[in-house]
């Protein structure tokens, strides 16, 4: 193991600095220029061969960290943010502040921390009625996405979360987000919950469970996704 953590640090050291700031350069311009993050894929596509792109997101990053502008990693995705201790700068009356009930919050709590997980799994666990309202709220704002399909009778649909959810939330990956302390002290959690309860670890936000099948156009039709032949249904 030692041996190939040596070799990855030799490849990384190896390339033309030339090379490196002119990749490092590119990533930059893509990432700036883009309305929304920017997969490590799409840029590597673009960057000299040979060189490492995480080495270079990871260069940026630093670069960026004391600035007033941060290079923020949301999974596989970068985009430059601005960093919290400067976002009063920049608030405007104009601001629109997205606003959404504690029923919306519990919902989406539910649904960040037990993905993939199906409409019945979260009235289960809220042990009330969740109204499809506050489901198309929670997709409206772009945090809540159709992952799939339980392979359970009646194959009901499943709910995660998206990139949007981990950018607005300030999180890297589904792995950032609070832990149980962080929860109690945020009083999202009861005191006198089970000793032996654990928060359970979500799925990344492309990877289907065991007992998931990923959506398919019928699929999109059938839940008035898709019109009939292919097309969005505005």
């Amino acid at each position: 193991m030692a041996d190939d953590v040596d070799a990855d640090t030799e490849n990384a050291t190896v390339v033309d600095p030339r090379r490196l700031y002119e990749a490092t350069r590119i990533a930059e311009a893509l990432v700036f220029a883009s309305a929304g993050p920017v997969s490590s894929a799409y840029i590597a596509e673009r960057l000299p061969r040979g060189v490492d792109v995480l080495h270079v997101m990871r260069e940026l990053k630093a670069f960026y960290a004391g600035r007033g502008v941060n290079l923020v990693q949301m999974e596989d995705s970068w985009a430059f943010r601005t960093a919290p201790d400067m976002s009063f700068v920049i608030r405007t009356d104009e601001t629109e502040v997205r606003k959404v009930s504690r029923a919306a919050l519990e919902v989406l709590s539910i649904i960040a921390y037990h993905q993939p997980v199906t409409r019945a799994e979260i009235e289960d666990i809220r042990g009330v009625q969740t109204s499809k309202g506050t489901l198309d709220v929670l997709m409206e704002a772009g945090w809540v996405r159709l992952r799939g399909r339980r392979r359970s009778p009646g194959r009901p649909v499943t709910f995660g979360t998206t990139r949007d959810f981990l950018d607005h939330f300030g999180l890297e990956e589904l792995r950032d987000l609070p832990g149980l302390d962080e929860l109690k002290g945020t009083g999202l959690l009861s005191g006198r919950i089970p000793s032996n309860f654990q928060i359970p670890m979500p799925l990344g936000e492309d990877e289907l469970a065991e007992d998931e099948d990923p959506l398919t156009q019928l699929d999109l039709e059938e839940l008035g996704l898709l019109t009939p032949g292919g097309k969005a249904d505005e």
